[in-house]
């Protein structure tokens, strides 16, 4: 065998390599549950579940809408303290091993021409190796055009680090719009959202002031005040009672009004 043809064979079976460790190796979980140092989500913020399937990761929680293949809601609490820029080296896309039905597999995106977008954003958990894996787990991503998650998407994810590193801790709640008639992708039938949701909750000197916003599913350049909505509007649009363990007249004061004149754009 000549030098060409070795060269020729060596790279062909690299790019098979390739392809078999792209496609088929990936780790089972990235969750590790005696690590220390674990942040729950308090459970007096968390949303109800139209479908009950809750699951608890180390760094959020999220409910899975089966039907739809993705998450209908994911919850995390963003700290000073966890406002890093540290390095991470993306992991593999992998399905979540605490859904009980799986979650869908990365590949229904593939030539789909839409990114897999974060609900929990990577760039929110980069304080530990773990935290940071664990947003690719693929019951933490929903399809998104990808304008809009480079674009505003992104832009409202700086705003809630930026309204972290100002005002302290913050609760984030966030997912697409699920609803029947969506398009869908991949062999499993991926729903594409037409709009995505975020509300933001801090306590200011324990007087809760909560955001709502409702963003479609395309890139713009308007400001982000333009997307406030009430959380009852939120409620009305997913079936969801986001905050379902506060008192009733704490959702009556909070959940039917727009405010934002605590919160600096």
């Amino acid at each position: 065998m000549n030098k060409k043809t070795l060269y020729s064979v060596l790279f062909a079976l690299c790019l098979i390599a390739f392809w078999l460790v792209e496609n088929y190796y990936a780790p089972s979980t990235y969750s590790d549950p005696d690590s220390p140092g674990s942040v729950e989500v308090d459970t007096n913020f968390l949303p109800s579940s139209t479908t009950g399937e809750v699951v608890h990761h180390q760094f959020f929680s999220l409910s899975y809408n089966e039907p739809f293949e993705q998450a209908e809601w994911v919850a995390y609490e963003l700290t000073k303290s966890q406002l890093t820029y540290d390095d991470r080296k993306r992991p593999h896309f992998i399905e979540d091993p605490k859904v009980s039905t799986k979650s869908a597999d990365w590949k229904n995106y593939r030539g789909s021409g839409y990114d897999r977008g974060h609900l929990c954003p990577a760039g929110d958990r980069r304080f530990s190796e773990l935290a940071y894996n664990e947003t690719f787990y693929t019951s933490n991503i929903s399809p998104q055009d990808k304008d809009f998650n480079a674009g505003v998407w992104n832009r409202l994810e700086q705003q809630v680090r930026r309204w972290c590193k100002k005002y302290g801790d913050l609760v984030v709640i966030t997912g697409g719009v699920l609803e029947d008639g969506l398009r869908e992708i991949g062999e499993e039938d991926v729903d594409v959202p037409k709009a995505f949701y975020k509300i933001v909750l801090k306590q200011n000197g324990g007087v809760p002031q909560v955001l709502a916003f409702l963003i479609p599913a395309t890139e713009s350049n308007v400001p982000l005040q333009r997307f406030l909505v009430s959380v009852d509007e939120l409620e009305e649009k997913t079936g969801i009672d986001f905050f379902q363990n506060q008192p009733e007249s704490w959702q009556e004061a909070i959940e039917q009004k727009v405010e934002f004149s605590g919160w600096k754009f």
